[in-house]
């Protein structure tokens, strides 16, 4: 089976043919970064982490590009608000966006270019799209696209044209030509961030930031495109009338959006109030729980953020992380790799990235590797599979005893509860022993004792 992808422009699912064979340039949108990352943003991040790891899997030499937007009104104001250098908070912020992707596991792209950084190519794109009659100077200064001398705008997002308004991020500008013009560069404001250009001292639109960058590093047409289900429209289809009118070219082939993540029926974003950051909720469970929680839905379905859907993702998580210790105890290791991938795993993922159905076969493979644990059976081919499917969806990656051993407790005062019963065992004083076993059972923790020693874990 070939890799198959649902490409949002064309509302099909297709066989994904790159355009240099063994090779594949995908861009992905990053965040503006003035603000943490919430849930929403983690999605993305694992999502499109999952889509490269089995990318380069499949055998791909994948040039992955994620951009930083670290100029914008959000910045602005936030850096004032704070009586700080612009510079200083984005900086602190893109280093913040690191330890959260970090943390959830997230391989880093290839490049991760900042607006900042290419402000000449925005302005030579700009300068393209004058020239050839698909923007214009407004009466306010400020430099707009003309949308309807671009005959296929709307066929990302499915929109006519006639219908569509103006997207949230567009100022509104009396001197428009067409209410759906959009600014390529804004004129410099009294103490913002601004940069020489032909039509005097600004700065860039959102959109164009994005149609700079992703042709920079990847060239008129590449392959892959990608982002959460929020930018179809405006941000993604005016990226395409930018980018294919001043370029030629034809900009991204395969459009890949994920879902949105739902708090109450209500999409979770910043501007509404009801998001969680990712360090709010990694302060009550590891990150990688985050991730499986991610995993378990398809990427471009909707996902009901709770608190209990978070506990049923640790819960088999947990499962796995006692197949992978129950394996470690027993010696047993396997060396993974593409040929040793079960074919329903492989089949899941080359369906569109069907991280449900990939979940279910890893778990299918610890149930069939605890079984043969339980017969004393050769289980190094399942316990190969099953160390290359969690390496390629991200999980079961951390130190399994200090996985059982996380949370909120006091570590040191358990060991010493630990020794103190095997002190009082070796006395005989086994009144002593199984009182401090159910003390440490009524705080959620579990001793199990063997051969060569006693272990605890965090029920």
């Amino acid at each position: 089976m070939s890799l198959m992808l649902y490409n949002t422009i064309k509302r099909e699912k297709e066989a994904f043919v790159p355009i240099r064979p063994g090779h594949i340039g995908m861009y992905v949108c990053g965040v503006t970064v003035y603000d943490y990352c919430h849930v929403g943003h983690a999605r993305v991040m694992i999502v499109f982490d999952v889509i490269y790891r089995w990318l380069m899997h499949s055998g791909f030499d994948v040039d992955y590009v994620r951009n930083f937007t670290d100029v914008d009104d959000k910045i602005i104001k936030r850096a004032a608000e704070r009586g700080i250098a612009i510079d200083a908070l984005t900086n602190e912020m893109i280093d913040a966006f690191h330890a959260d992707a970090d943390a959830l596991g997230c391989l880093r792209p290839t490049h991760e270019p900042r607006a900042t950084a290419h402000m000449d190519a925005m302005i030579s794109m700009i300068q393209a799209l004058m020239e050839k009659d698909m923007a214009y100077v407004s009466e306010s200064g400020d430099v707009l696209y003309a949308v309807r001398g671009f005959s296929d705008y709307g066929q990302l997002s499915g929109k006519k044209i006639d219908e569509l308004e103006s997207g949230s991020r567009v100022d509104v500008d009396q001197s428009k030509r067409d209410p759906l013009d959009f600014v390529l560069w804004k004129m410099a404001k009294a103490d913002e961030p601004a940069w020489a250009s032909p039509w005097g001292q600004g700065r860039p639109g959102w959109h164009i930031e994005c149609s700079a960058m992703s042709c920079g590093h990847l060239g008129d047409t590449f392959d892959i495109h990608g982002g959460g289900m929020d930018l179809k429209f405006p941000h993604h289809e005016n990226e395409i009338a930018q980018a294919r009118a001043a370029n030629g070219g034809g900009f991204a082939r395969y459009w890949l959006h994920n879902g949105f993540v739902n708090i109450n029926a209500e999409k979770m974003s910043k501007s509404l109030g009801n998001f969680f950051t990712i360090r709010e909720v990694t302060e009550r469970y590891h990150p990688e729980v985050l991730r499986m929680f991610m995993l378990g839905t398809h990427y471009r379905s909707p996902l009901d953020f709770s608190d209990a859907a978070l506990d049923v993702a640790k819960s088999g998580l947990d499962r796995l992380y006692e197949t992978a210790k129950r394996c470690q105890e027993s010696g047993v290791t396997g060396a993974g790799g593409q040929a040793s991938l079960p074919h329903h795993f492989t089949a899941a993922m080359d369906d569109d990235f069907n991280t449900p159905e990939a979940l279910a076969v890893l778990f299918d493979t610890s149930r069939a590797l605890n079984k043969g644990l339980n017969e004393a059976q050769d289980v190094t081919a399942l316990a190969g599979q099953f160390t290359a499917m969690s390496a390629l969806l991200g999980i079961v990656q951390q130190n399994t005893a200090i996985w059982f051993q996380s949370g909120d407790v006091d570590a040191a005062a358990i060991e010493a509860l630990i020794e103190e019963r095997l002190q009082a065992r070796k006395n005989r004083d086994f009144a002593r022993a199984d009182a401090i076993r159910d003390e440490l059972s009524a705080q959620g923790i579990v001793l199990e004792d063997s051969a060569s020693g006693t272990t605890w874990k965090k029920n």
